[in-house]
């Protein structure tokens, strides 16, 4: 069976109509202005776990037989 998929103007109109029907104009209107929030760049969001990383029980946590 082949999937359809809705065109993203109609998911779009869906989603909305979704949201003020479980939430109401003003919840929903919150939600649709919610700031995002900055995602750290993946590269820098690694170099900063790796810092707190004690490699020996990484290793040992990772191998563990």
């Amino acid at each position: 069976m082949k999937t359809q998929y809705k065109t993203e103007e109609e998911l779009v109109e869906k989603a909305i109509s979704v949201l003020l029907k479980e939430l109401g104009p003003v919840e929903t209107s919150r939600f649709m202005t919610l700031p995002q929030k900055n995602r750290i760049e993946s590269v820098r969001r690694h170099k900063e776990w790796q810092k707190s990383l004690d490699k020996n029980e990484f290793f040992k946590d990772i191998f563990k037989a």
